[in-house]
């Protein structure tokens, strides 16, 4: 049973695996590194401590000059999201 075990095993570790933030992203989230699912709630938080969410639409980003820099527009779905903060991690 320990064999059937180890490979759900090596995929939770592949989605814990450390990955640095580069760039833009490393702006907002810092230089350490972090499993994908903490990078996003630290640009999550990054976005509600600056009120960077559109007040009719909360799925919307509304970018400052950080956020900017990382999606390259100045709005953003938070769908859309991911695909630019994928494009930071290494």
């Amino acid at each position: 049973m320990a064999k059937d075990a180890k490979p759900a095993g090596k995929k939770m570790d592949a989605l814990m695996k450390p990955l640095t933030p580069q760039g833009p992203l490393a702006a907002v989230v810092g230089n350490d590194p972090l499993p994908r699912g903490q990078v996003v709630a630290k640009v999550w938080d990054y976005i509600r401590a600056n009120n960077l969410q559109k007040p009719t639409d909360k799925r919307m980003i509304v970018a400052d000059a950080k956020l900017k820099a990382l999606f390259g527009k100045d709005e953003c779905s938070m769908f859309e999201m991911n695909k630019f903060i994928s494009a930071y991690l290494k």
